[in-house]
């Protein structure tokens, strides 16, 4: 492993107060795609929005980094509903204004090795069905009630987002009704409903195949967010031509084309108060900045209990609120380099996931418990095999990226040190970390072993450090039932003029996010006045 040096792709423009064109009229904390999507829309109705990201480049988890002569993203990995005019498709394309392109993957998108046997999941709903009911012929009913479930919760999100999206005085009479009209999916486990459809552990654990997605297994996490996951991808993998970091480079323009900016070391300290209402934010260096209000792409958590006053905080009730949910879990990753191209190597388009068995809950508690013992998930991805521009950017070279989930309390003691500075004991956990992931990929990927150039790995303290994750978790909050019953997880707080936005008001993953995005842009502006550009995205 090198020692690490700074990396090179930058988007947005670096803070300086002078640098300031107010006034604004909406300050976003926070460039992820829920902050840039709030932003964008925003800008469409003529708002001038200042975007303030402390890391060095826009994007949140979208951005991209580049080391060595490699370039590696840090979240996106791969994307669903990118094939056809989805709803997701349209919006995408009018933040990108239609300036990305997204290259499909294999067929075979996603391949699960649960202990000795491996699945497939294949794209488009019919060849889906008809792959799993070949492994299992005497579930064929299960998969088919399993399909329309699918279908159901993704109706019913239309009904959860309009509840979440309301203003008080409509909530009021109208959230209990709308509240009501949600499956009782939306506040039980995956494994609860699954349990329902077949009493195959194996089954449930190819359904489930997907876990990682959202950082919990079967028997934690809600089923709302395991169909949404599951319906995302249901038509195949997609990935941003170009790289991730193309998705903020296409959408701050929009922010730019009404006077707003996307500012990068841009660190708030906390947000600004007067008379009971949120008025800006106090940056690191002290400089005030005012506005009509301000949105927080940073999370509930660190918006509510760090940036927000704690008076102000506590008088709105968020220090009863807030221990109702908890962050989610943490990832290692390792990033390697290898000089030779995807096609020599023959690295695949799809996405391999590796359990030990199909006790996902089990895996996952005992590593908890003893993180010297077995991973419960490892995820293998070949990013440069996805992009067709890849080869272009950086020939004679390719990536493949290794995730892992890793509890935070396994690198809390090295917490409170400088990124790249934390000592020799700390590199010697990661590198050792590292070298027992490696061996995953070598083997599922035997044909990589002595061919890589180079590699680093990343812990929940790289989260906390470049993204503000207070405990480098990777979805934010957990996706368990309880989450989707907290009706206060929405865009409006309970301090006038301080909105939320992102994945915390909505769900987990680049478009739970953007949607996230979409939402809280609707709540700040007003259903009838976002009305003209939602016509202008769907038509």
């Amino acid at each position: 492993m090198a020692e690490l040096t700074p990396s090179t792709i930058r988007i947005g423009r670096r803070y300086r107060p002078s640098r300031l064109n107010g006034p604004y009229d909406a300050l976003v904390i926070g460039s992820g795609i829920g902050g840039l999507t709030t932003a964008a829309l925003l800008s469409e109705l003529g708002w001038r929005v200042a975007v303030l990201e402390q890391h060095y480049t826009a994007g949140g988890a979208t951005h991209s980094y580049d080391r060595n002569g490699y370039e590696w993203d840090v979240g996106v990995h791969y994307i669903g509903d990118m094939g056809t005019r989805t709803t997701v498709r349209r919006m995408m394309d009018f933040l990108t204004q239609g300036n990305l392109a997204w290259a499909p993957m294999d067929a075979h998108y996603d391949r699960f090795f649960i202990g000795d046997n491996v699945y497939d999941a294949v794209a488009g709903r019919e060849a889906f069905r008809d792959n799993l009911v070949g492994h299992f012929p005497r579930e064929a009913a299960a998969v088919d009630r399993y399909l329309q479930l699918l279908s159901d919760v993704s109706r019913s999100m239309r009904t959860f987002a309009l509840d979440r999206t309301l203003p008080p005085w409509a909530a009021a009479v109208a959230g209990p009704l709308l509240r009501s009209r949600l499956p009782e999916s939306f506040s039980r486990t995956t494994w609860e409903v699954l349990s329902e459809l077949t009493q195959d552990p194996e089954l449930i654990a190819v359904l489930t195949g997907q876990w990682g997605d959202m950082g919990l297994p079967p028997k934690r996490s809600s089923f709302v967010i395991q169909a949404l996951i599951a319906r995302h991808y249901l038509h195949g993998g997609f990935y941003p031509v170009g790289g991730a970091w193309r998705i903020a480079d296409t959408i701050i323009p929009r922010i730019r084309a009404t006077g707003g900016e996307v500012f990068t070391y841009a660190r708030v300290a906390d947000i600004r108060v007067r008379g009971g209402r949120a008025c800006g934010v106090r940056m690191d260096d002290g400089h005030e900045i005012e506005s009509r209000c301000v949105i927080s792409d940073a999370g509930a958590m660190n918006t509510l209990a760090r940036l927000l006053p704690q008076d102000i905080s506590r008088a709105a009730g968020y220090d009863q609120l807030l221990p109702r949910v908890k962050p989610s879990i943490g990832h290692l990753g390792v990033y390697i380099g290898l000089k030779a191209t995807a096609a020599e190597l023959g690295l695949p388009r799809t996405n391999f996931w590796i359990y030990p068995n199909n006790d996902y809950d089990g895996t996952l508690a005992k590593f908890e418990a003893d993180p010297t013992g077995p991973f419960p998930a490892v995820y293998l991805s070949f990013p440069s095999a996805k992009d067709p521009d890849f080869e272009r950017r950086h020939p004679g070279r390719a990536t493949i990226e290794i995730v892992a989930p890793a509890p935070y309390g396994i690198f809390a003691p090295w917490a409170d040190r400088t990124w790249g500075k934390r000592g020799d004991d700390y590199e010697a956990l990661k590198q050792s970390y590292g070298e027992r992931l490696l061996e995953h990929l070598y083997a599922k990927v035997p044909q990589v072993r002595g061919r890589i150039d180079y590699w680093e790995v990343s812990t929940p303290l790289s989260m906390q450090w470049f993204c503000g994750w207070e405990r480098g978790e990777l979805y934010g909050l957990d996706h368990d039932p309880s989450r989707l019953q907290q009706s206060w997880l929405r865009p409006r707080t309970r301090v006038p003029g301080l909105w939320l936005t992102g994945q915390d008001i909505m769900s987990c993953g680049v478009t739970g996010a953007m949607m996230g995005g979409v939402a809280a842009a609707t709540a700040v502006a007003g259903m009838r006045r976002m009305a003209p550009v939602m016509k202008r995205v769907f038509g």
